[in-house]
């Protein structure tokens, strides 16, 4: 730097009255220290520069701050941005290290107050009682693994004193996003001479004697066992790690890769969860604004009807590694403007090019990890995005191609709302983004799904197997040519009347079929195939019980009546209106401001900047006329 520049440092220190040095030599070392720190960042940023990641070293400079003792001396300086990561966040350089100007901490402001009214933060009392009850189902634990270890074991009475075992928070607990209400993901962490066995039998059987705990139920044969209760009215679903060791310390880390030694998959699944919790909270740069732009976003999704990953779409550790994702790429960012830059960068993103939030480890333990250069299954997966843990696994496997197309459709309407929300546009607000799925005026052709069985107990085990096995249907819909589009809706209903010796759950698929002229289509074998599946399933894992039955109806929206209540078909349509307007605004003003149809430059691999026309929201009435028009000579029989 040319001694001129150090002057400027020197000078612009002395007039921040914020700065108090005890002598001018001390600001002179400082400024030349800094100055230096520059030299060696400008050269380690330039490649990323030359890409255009950073607009210009001057944006670069201009990101370092000072530090000082409690003294008051300048101690060192550096870029706002993590320690761990100076260069690069995850996988890329970052788009923008531009922090938050007062706006953007308005517009978060507004977001957060908004996402209170919504029910996504929890009150203390409600804290307290879920530490309480974990601190409860913490020490059942304990008890259990001494008792067994003891009694079962035999093991001498001082290896009992220090067997430990604990229980570790996975999930939106552990990311710290839960609101009210909402479950808790747990793992029991049990010693090498502690069975899964163990925990199936003789601990569910303490868990029965627990007077607080209710909708107990275990699914042994899962591909991730688990659990599931309810404990002193909290939703917590429970599974089990064996790990090879002699005795659990409280302290135990389980980032470690070598935990994961001798242990069977099932363990290597179930430790997953807490250990890829744990790694997107190390790979985020601001845990706050992570924070609250996954409360958004979660909410956002649940309100689409898109947050569901039996039911193919994007689970809860899917949706927090792509706002960890927009994070890296946007360090320094507001919660508010994380939001909107997550739908900027997902909207574009060219599928199926992974998300990944660090390059994949070294580590080889002899567990099966996503490679598609490798496993044949993994080049069918459609929206992958992977897990930062070893065995890295994509988290999205179970993503259709019609809930691939659902899902980005909502990502372009969200970010033609956000983009107005960030320019101030009258009338439009944060519950803009958050208005509900207007799915019931979507489409013109649905099938009915309905499970039934002769009591509640069984209902709730039956409606999670046929569950479980939706997205297989709409996989096979998806290999129709004659369907473009197979929706499932996740919300579960049930019927208007129901039966007096059965109870039923209610579930709709929309269907949009291709323009075809004189269009006939059987789905009877599809229908089939899927009931056959279902049933062969619970006839394996010993689940079907008398009574068990599935059903399925083709119906046009006009019969809907004869399964909704009206209240719910009337606030879709009114829904149809008000979001149509938002959107429709958006999608206008957005089309008159080029620089915010595209990324900003050093756009990281993955997402298409392409700018695509597409019909908004706004045109539904026509488009459903059309499709009205073109589907009259649908032929589709009941099942």
């Amino acid at each position: 730097m040319a001694e001129g520049g150090v002057d400027a440092v020197v000078s612009s220190c002395k007039e921040n009255q914020s700065w108090k040095f005890t002598a001018d030599a001390k600001v002179e070392d400082a400024a030349k220290t800094v100055a230096a720190q520059k030299r060696r960042d400008d050269a380690a940023f330039a490649p990323a520069v030359e890409r255009g990641g950073y607009a210009g070293k001057k944006k670069l400079w201009n990101t370092h701050s000072f530090h000082r003792s409690s003294s008051g001396n300048i101690l060192h300086s550096k870029a706002v941005v993590p320690n761990e990561h100076p260069k690069t966040f995850g996988v890329t350089s970052a788009i923008s290290l531009d922090g938050p100007k007062p706006f953007d901490i308005q517009q978060t402001t507004e977001l957060e107050e908004t996402l209170k009214t919504h029910g996504c933060f929890e009150s203390d009392d409600e804290f307290r009682h879920r530490v309480e009850v974990l601190s409860k189902l913490n020490d059942l634990v304990k008890d259990w693994i001494r008792d067994i270890s003891e009694n079962v074991k035999n093991l001498p009475a001082a290896v009992v004193e220090n067997v430990g075992g604990k229980i570790h928070t996975f999930g939106s607990y552990r990311l710290g996003v839960h609101g009210k209400g909402a479950d808790i993901d747990a793992l029991c962490i049990a010693p090498r001479h502690m069975d899964r066995s163990d925990y199936f039998t003789s601990f569910f059987e303490l868990l029965k004697e627990q007077s607080k705990v209710t909708e107990l139920r275990a699914v042994e044969e899962a591909f991730v066992p688990v659990i599931k209760m309810k404990f002193s009215g909290i939703e917590i679903d429970m599974l089990f790690a064996r790990l090879a060791l002699k005795e659990i310390p409280e302290d135990l880390d389980l980032r470690d890769d070598n935990l994961l030694k001798n242990l069977d998959p099932k363990c290597v699944r179930s430790l997953n969860g807490c250990r890829v919790t744990d790694e997107i909270l190390r790979l985020v740069p601001n845990k706050e604004a992570f924070r609250l732009a996954l409360r958004a976003v979660k909410l956002w999704a649940k309100r689409q009807g898109i947050y569901s990953n039996v039911l193919g779409y994007l689970g809860g550790v899917s949706w927090a590694m792509l706002v960890a994702r927009t994070c890296q790429l946007y360090p320094n960012a507001a919660a508010a403007t994380l939001v909107h830059k997550f739908f900027l960068v997902f909207s574009k993103w060219k599928w199926p090019q992974p998300v990944l939030l660090k390059q994949p480890d070294n580590t080889d333990l002899g567990f099966p990890v996503w490679d598609p250069r490798v496993n044949l299954g993994d080049r069918s997966h459609v929206m992958p995005i992977i897990t930062p843990a070893y065995p890295q696994q994509n988290s999205t496997f179970n993503v259709t191609l019609s809930n691939r197309t659902v899902i980005q459709e909502a990502f372009r309407n969200a970010l033609a709302v956000t983009e107005n929300i960030m320019i101030e546009k009258p009338g439009i607000t944060w519950e803009n983004l958050l208005e509900p799925t207007t799915f019931f005026f979507r489409y013109r052709h649905f099938v009915v799904l309905l499970a039934s069985a002769l009591t509640q107990e069984n209902l709730l085990e039956w409606v999670g197997l046929v569950e479980s096995k939706i997205r297989i249907l709409i996989q096979t819909l998806d290999r129709n040519s004659a369907i473009k589009l197979a929706h499932i809706n996740t919300e579960q209903f049930e019927p208007l009347e129901s039966e007096k010796d059965s109870v039923t759950t209610i579930w709709f698929i929309g269907l949009e079929f291709e323009k075809t002229e004189n269009l006939s289509i059987d789905l009877s074998f599809d229908i089939q195939n899927f009931i056959q599946l279902v049933h062969k399933s619970a006839a394996q894992q010993q689940k079907f019980k008398e009574g068990m039955k599935i059903d399925a109806k083709y119906v046009k929206r006009k019969e809907l009546v004869k399964y909704l209540p009206i209240s719910v078909l009337q606030r879709h349509k009114k829904l149809a209106v008000s979001s149509s307007i938002s959107v429709s605004s958006s999608t206008s003003d957005i089309g008159h401001r080029q620089s915010e149809a595209t990324l900003p430059s050093g756009t990281p691999p993955g997402v298409d900047t392409k700018i695509r026309k597409r019909p908004s929201d706004a045109s539904l009435p026509t488009l459903t006329a059309k499709r009205d028009r073109n589907d009259s000579s649908v032929s589709v029989p009941v099942f």
